[in-house]
């Protein structure tokens, strides 16, 4: 485990410094096609209003804190004032790795370890990530909508975004699917890998009793808690309204066109796509100006515009990124220390023997 762990390391590392050089060459072409003395300006526009935005991406935080808070089906509760450190850190760690959400959501669990059982801070943000993808989905559905019907576009464009409708809309109904009838996907996937070399090498029954009773977990989190569930899905639904406020306050300061919010509403969207699609590259860097100028000169807000405002949400993220580090350095660990931690800690709890849920199906 140790040698294949530090081979696979390495592989990560060399892949994530690829797509790293990638996206600093993709950035660099967008900020030299959008200008760098029309950039300077919008963010001197900006100017003090980068508190605000602050403000509004800490609030934000606060409201995923306590969606994983309410997503803890057992006994063990979280202190607010742990999981928010945890979800600061744990943000950082995917926004300086390559590997995303599978370096993130583990090491916030890992870091309340302390304070719950891991293996429920990992259900809770199973179940969490559940919802938060059901809300996207959802939100992004609304985007497109709200894109094809309330603005001037082009026949291609327009054809593009019906297709992304029904490609979205067979997502949710496909979810919808796997949740009403239960399907075990994860467990299946882990049977079939199971039965591969790497699989008969690596992979363990423990390991897979685990994935079955994290899954447990998800499925029967709804009917024992729907009326918490509803007050997730409220809280992600504030979570996506806040990041539209966001998008419409730097429209605002930085853009020479009245911004609205149906154009605030798009923008917010297709940024989703973009973190959801792109996560592995780390902060987005050059795709985040990529999209966002595309859409902006299609809404006739001009490229300037697009790239200025990712490269404000870029620093909107370092912003919160170095808060994540410094919570690390305030506890004595480096970034590379906490994600060893966060490995040694998973892989502790996955080869543990676990008690099965008590409702299994």
């Amino acid at each position: 485990m140790g040698k294949n762990g530090k081979i696979v390391g390495r592989k990560s590392k060399a892949v994530g410094i690829i797509f790293s050089l990638l996206g600093l060459l993709l950035f660099a072409f967008f900020v030299w096609k959008a200008g760098t003395r029309e950039i300077a300006d919008g963010i001197k526009k900006l100017g003090a209003g980068f508190l605000l935005i602050l403000l509004v991406s800490g609030l934000r935080y606060v409201i995923r804190t306590l969606g994983w808070i309410l997503c803890f089906d057992g006994e063990h509760r979280l202190r607010f004032r742990d999981a928010f450190r945890a979800y600061i850190v744990g943000d950082a760690m995917g926004n300086l790795t390559p590997l995303g959400i599978v370096a993130s959501e583990p090491t916030k669990a890992a870091l309340v370890k302390d304070r719950v059982p891991l293996v429920e801070a990992v259900s809770a943000l199973a179940v969490q990530n559940l919802f938060y993808g059901l809300s996207v989905a959802l939100f992004v559905l609304s985007g497109i909508a709200v894109l094809l019907l309330s603005f001037h576009l082009t026949s291609g464009i327009r054809l593009v975004g019906r297709v992304s409708l029904g490609i979205v809309t067979g997502i949710i109904i496909l979810g919808f699917t796997i949740f009403h009838l239960r399907w075990k996907f994860l467990t299946a996937g882990f049977e079939r890998l199971r039965k591969t070399r790497f699989g008969k090498r690596f992979l363990k029954e423990k390991q897979r009793e685990n994935t079955r009773v994290v899954e447990d977990t998800v499925y029967n989190f709804y009917s024992r808690h729907r009326a918490r569930c509803a007050l997730i899905m409220l809280l992600e639904a504030c979570f996506h309204l806040a990041g539209v406020l966001e998008v419409y306050i730097t429209l605002y300061f930085i853009s020479d066109v009245p911004p609205t919010f149906l154009v605030a509403y798009v923008l917010e969207s297709v940024n989703r796509i973009i973190n959801v699609v792109f996560k592995f590259v780390p902060l987005r860097a050059g795709i985040d100006e990529a999209g966002s100028s595309w859409i902006t000169n299609r809404l006739e807000f001009g490229v300037t515009t697009g790239t200025t405002l990712a490269i404000i949400r870029k620093a909107r993220v370092i912003f919160w990124t170095a808060l994540g580090v410094a919570f690390l350095i305030g506890r004595g660990v480096s970034t590379q220390e906490v994600e060893e931690e966060t490995k040694e800690a998973m892989t502790k709890e996955m080869n543990a023997p676990v008690a099965t849920t008590s409702e299994s199906s």
